[in-house]
C-alpha cells in the first residue's frame, strides 16, 4: 500500500480529517487507514515508517513518493500528497 493514514480513534485532528479521507476513498483513492492508539501492530508499523518525522497523529505517508504530512491539513494538500506531488511539510 502506497498511501497510509495513521490515526487515533478519538484524536480531534484525526476525527476532523475523516470526512476528507473518506471522500478520497469514495473517489477511488486507495488509502490504508491504520488506527494506532488501540492497535499495537499498527502503532509498531507507524514507528517503523515514521523515522521521527511526526510525533503524533494524524500522520500521512505516501510510501512511493516519500511525501508525508504531520497533523491535520486541507483537502487540496491531501490530494497533492495522494498524487505523489511535492508538498511542504
Amino acid at each position: 500500500m502506497a498511501l497510509l493514514e495513521f490515526y487515533g480513534e478519538t484524536c480531534p485532528h484525526c476525527v476532523e480529517m475523516m470526512p476528507i479521507i473518506d471522500k478520497l476513498i469514495a473517489e477511488g483513492v486507495a488509502i490504508e487507514k491504520l488506527e494506532v492508539w488501540n492497535n499495537e501492530e499498527n502503532a509498531k508499523k507507524m514507528n517503523e515508517v515514521n523515522q521521527n518525522r511526526c510525533p503524533g497523529v494524524p500522520f500521512f505517508l505516501n510510501t512511493k513518493s516519500d511525501q508525508w504530512i504531520c497533523g491535520g491539513t486541507d483537502e487540496a494538500t491531501l490530494r497533492l500528497w495522494a498524487a505523489g506531488e511535492k508538498i511542504q511539510n
